[in-house]
């Protein structure tokens, strides 16, 4: 039987898009005043189709040029430099590389006017999680105007693949404005900020027990004493644009980003020695060196609750990549 995802497109979508073609004629529909769907079901296919063919080329020929194509925000910061690393062990490519397959895809659109816009596509990926099973990838994709293509510019995996139920009226999600009118206990837009406070400080109480709340900070602390190393880090919000849609419970499910910067430093006598794929997002590659500084950007998913309920965000999944190292 076929898991029934809580992410899909339903055929009001597909009616709605058709009714604006036929009425393409005789007057113009502005997307950037009416509320309307973000997406056609056809069309968030074929960005869902572009997607997997370029993230499949960028991962054959190792070229970080083509990412920009496909994908946007904190998604393509991510990949990209991930293409930077993999070329620095494989400079010819890797024309080994088992391409990204889909299947069972589902797609969540919210009405919306004004840019960007954006809908959420879910699919049943051949990658395989820890724990054994394929891995559905939630994919966010966005756009600036009417013209753009479509990009992805946030991706998530969820434990079980079993996503936060979003709220749906007549078939369309509910986008959740980013400002104080949002009714979270923090606000999308502020959310970066309020995250990346708490991983510099300790501080706030914004945010559940978890992997990645007090566990990451504990993960640092640690290693940041280990005999013979010294790290210093910062953590600070990103200029790039959250994405969030509401749930059942009158919370939301947010993709945000934040970036990261630390430097590393050893003993007299000690040396970093740098790693091929760490050397291949270096402007100025060196072997060895005593002291380095890194940037690194992440992607968080999270649900935020309402004010009305209260309660604490949960961090539900976080990616992240160096994407720049330099010997000091």
């Amino acid at each position: 039987m076929t898991r029934r995802s809580p992410f899909r497109v339903p055929a009001a979508v597909t009616s709605a898009a058709a009714a604006l073609v036929m009425l393409s004629g005789c007057m113009t529909v502005h997307g950037e005043r009416e509320e309307l769907p973000a997406v056609s079901q056809g069309d968030a296919t074929k960005a869902l189709k572009r997607f997997t063919d370029g993230f499949n080329k960028a991962n054959r020929t190792l070229d970080p040029k083509v990412n920009a194509s496909f994908e946007d925000g904190a998604l393509l910061a991510i990949n990209q430099a991930g293409i930077k690393a993999a070329r620095g062990v494989h400079p010819d490519g890797n024309p080994g590389f088992t391409p990204l397959a889909f299947s069972d895809a589902h797609f969540t659109v919210p009405k919306q006017k004004g840019w960007p816009k954006f809908f959420v596509g879910d699919a049943l990926s051949n990658r395989r999680g820890q724990d054994g099973q394929n891995t559905r990838w939630f994919l966010v994709f966005s756009r600036n105007s009417f013209n753009a293509p479509w990009r992805a510019a946030y991706l998530a995996t969820f434990p079980g693949n079993k996503a936060p139920q979003l709220k749906v009226t007549d078939g369309f999600a509910e986008a959740v404005p980013t400002d104080g009118s949002s009714g979270l206990t923090v606000d999308p837009g502020k959310l970066s900020q309020t995250y990346a406070d708490y991983l510099s400080t300790g501080k706030g109480d914004a945010f559940a027990p978890g992997r990645q709340t007090d566990g990451w900070r504990a993960q640092r602390a640690r290693d940041a004493n280990k005999p013979g190393v010294r790290i210093q880090w910062e953590d600070q919000a990103s200029s790039l644009p959250p994405v969030a849609l509401r749930t059942t419970d009158g919370g939301a499910l947010v993709f945000f980003s934040t970036v990261y910067h630390q430097q590393k430093t050893v003993s007299q006598g000690w040396t970093i020695t740098v790693p091929a794929e760490v050397r291949g997002i270096m402007d100025n590659p060196v072997d060895k060196t005593q002291r380095m500084a890194f940037t690194s950007v992440s992607g968080q998913t999270v649900t935020v609750p309402a004010k009305a309920t209260g309660g604490k965000i949960k961090v539900l999944n976080r990616i992240e990549a160096l994407i720049s190292a330099k010997a000091q």
